[in-house]
């Protein structure tokens, strides 16, 4: 059984007559309740929200704490999206869904296979600590980070985001915030699925899915195959159109020991082949071949109502490769994991041993194969009390390299009313330098962890459906690696990494969502000031300001949604002499159900086919479409 079924399973167990005069108890009440009322979003979302919730028991989220809890009473900001969001969505792969959430941007080289960047608050893709399945995946070749364009959208089933540094938990690169990816589980009976479509640019896609399973025993499997013709990603380099074609499979099997026991292995590899434009001109016909994969195993135990303890290990593998001008490099990230939960009543204890291996492969670092570890021990405790939510953590990290790392968070949120709460936490983080910044021509192997300084205050609203969130925060960065052209410690005449900078991410995310009329309305905005402080500058390729608005409802049997994705001016360069121009994207989807069993969804991208850029030189798609039909029995 998933987490997130916890609480609903609860809810449909409790016996009608209770469930009736609950529900009747709560209507009185509303009577002399009193309504709080919001002016919204800065995007003209102007709405009354009523002060009492809906009867119904709220999802559950592991990634805040790294233990399962209600969301609400997460003092963190976060965002859920389960897979009836990510279907509704419409959107073509995993960066697109992620870009369309509050404090997120992205960044393509091109078309959807080809190098992909994301920004958590401003922070740089390295600063994202992702997980699959609880497997850590990432990458130490250049700057690190995960591989975005290599993680499938079509093998996900639900996505937990959290904005905000989370070293006191989760260890190095926990800067900006962390992401957790979970593919499918099984569950009891049998739910076969099959996709397929076609859209704009020779688009195909094919999708399986199997999932089933016992009280005793679980599994799923998920095979998907996509290609696309693409369009031409640098028109003054070549003139060839870049495509790609991606193929992926995941799966997993869980075993129910016994009451509170269970055992479960996953995996998940994708396999691209993508065309791109190298960096002369030239009429080669130039391709990245990419293989990610991750594979995990772990052990739940409830041994009583008031301990528990998760043992898991996993392993994540980053691979590629460019022809015809050969380059290859070779990430392999092995971690251990020994959790264990502690509960008495309004308390929560948590203590964990946790250990990282690090190994690339890469023929340009000297030596060739390098390695690292890091072990860590990390404690975490919780209180919730009335009004009171309270949070602490503190984790010792041993890096092989570089010696000890402490790290520590404070969150606590107050509830004003049953709806409304404040929230205030502080933390810092650290994130070690890749190993190919140290070991490679261009880099220093004296190069230190780059640290960080986070304080975040903020109010959430939710009640009966309606939602709105500000947060405010800042986050300074020392030790702050970048690459300095013609100058450093390295032998290269290109330049190398350095310790040369400080950077500071500083801003403010409103979200809210409410129904008006029968149309569900929602929207976030961002205003950040992400700079280098040294110079004074703007981070290179982030906006000071970016929006989205939804709406999206029942029409005439389908369900019809609009969206609007509004991106300010950004400047190219860390010397902010190339600016790129702000843009407004309008994206339309529909679907509806043919039959029991089948679904036709359409989707329009950039439906004013705007020519934009993310990144100097390098063109996005223009005016899009797609169309799937998806059988799913029920």
């Amino acid at each position: 059984m998933r987490v997130v079924d916890v609480h609903a399973n609860f809810v449909q167990a409790l016996p009608g007559k209770a469930v009736r005069a609950f529900i009747a108890f709560v209507s009185k009440m509303k009577i002399t309740s009193s309504r709080a009322r919001l002016l919204a979003l800065p995007l003209a979302l102007a709405a009354a929200f009523p002060s009492i919730a809906q009867i119904q028991m709220p999802p559950v989220i592991v990634t805040a704490t790294r233990m399962a809890q209600p969301i609400t009473d997460v003092v963190a900001d976060v965002t859920l999206l389960d897979r009836a969001a990510i279907e509704r969505s419409g959107a073509g792969g995993l960066v697109d869904l992620l870009a369309r959430s509050p404090g997120i941007a992205m960044v393509r080289n091109g078309g959807p296979g080809t190098t992909t960047s994301l920004f958590i608050r401003g922070a740089e893709s390295r600063f994202t600590a992702v997980f699959v399945n609880g497997v850590r995946v990432d990458t130490q070749s250049g700057s690190g980070g995960a591989t975005w364009n290599a993680i499938p959208l079509s093998q996900i089933d639900r996505i937990e985001i959290l904005r905000g540094p989370a070293a006191a938990i989760y260890g190095s690169d926990a800067v900006g915030g962390v992401i957790q990816i979970f593919t499918q589980q099984g569950e009891p009976g049998f739910s076969p699925t099959v996709e397929i479509g076609a859209g704009s640019h020779g688009t195909y896609k094919l999708a399986l899915g199997l999932a089933g399973g016992t009280n005793i025993v679980d599994y799923s499997l998920g095979l998907s195959r996509e290609i696309s013709s693409g369009f031409n990603a640098q028109a003054l380099k070549n003139t060839d159109i870049d495509g790609y074609r991606s193929t992926s499979v995941s799966g997993g099997v869980g075993l129910k020991l016994k009451a509170g026991h269970r055992i479960e292995a996953t995996f998940l590899q994708n396999e691209i082949n993508s065309q791109y434009d190298a960096f002369t001109v030239t009429t080669a016909d130039d391709q990245s071949l990419l293989r990610s994969q991750s594979v995990g195993m772990s052990w739940s135990a409830k041994w009583t109502d008031a301990y528990a303890t998760r043992l898991s290990v996993g392993q994540s593998n980053d691979r590629y490769e460019t022809i015809p001008s050969p380059y290859v490099t070779d990430t392999r990230v092995t971690s251990y994991l020994w959790h264990n939960e502690f509960r008495t009543g309004a308390h929560i204890l948590s203590a964990a041993l946790e250990r990282r291996e690090d190994k690339l492969n890469n023929a340009s670092t000297s030596p060739r194969v390098t390695q690292r570890s890091q072990d860590a021990l990390a404690l975490g405790y919780g209180w919730t009390d009335g009004p009171h939510l309270l949070q602490l953590n503190a984790r010792h990290d041993n890096d092989s390299e570089f010696g000890a790392s402490a790290t520590g968070s404070a969150a606590y949120a107050y509830k004003l009313t049953p709806a409304w709460r404040a929230t205030a936490s502080m933390g810092n983080a650290f994130s070690s330098p890749t190993l190919y910044q140290r070991f490679s021509e261009y880099g220093v192997p004296a190069l230190k962890p780059q640290v960080s300084q986070n304080r975040e205050i903020g109010a959430k609203y939710e009640s009966n459906g309606d939602s709105f969130g500000i947060v405010l925060y800042r986050n300074n960065i020392s030790n702050f690696i970048a690459y300095t052209s013609g100058a450093g410690a390295c032998t290269s005449s290109w330049g190398c990494y350095g310790n040369t900078a400080s950077a500071q991410y500083k801003g403010i995310t409103l979200a809210a969502a409410k129904r008006i009329a029968g149309v569900s309305v929602g929207g976030s905005l961002d205003m950040q000031n992400p700079r280098d402080m040294v110079t004074g500058k703007q981070l290179a390729r982030r906006a000071k300001q970016m929006a989205t608005l939804t709406a999206d409802t029942r029409l005439s049997g389908w369900n019809v949604g609009a969206e609007l994705q509004m991106t300010g001016s950004r400047f190219d360069n860390s010397t902010n002499t190339v600016r790129l121009p702000s843009y407004t994207l309008l994206n339309l989807t529909a679907s509806t159900a043919l039959s029991r069993d089948w679904t036709v969804l359409g989707r329009v991208d950039n439906v004013a086919d705007l020519a934009y850029e993310t990144a100097k030189g390098y063109a996005t798609a223009g005016l899009g479409f797609f169309v799937g039909l998806k059988w799913s029995p029920l």
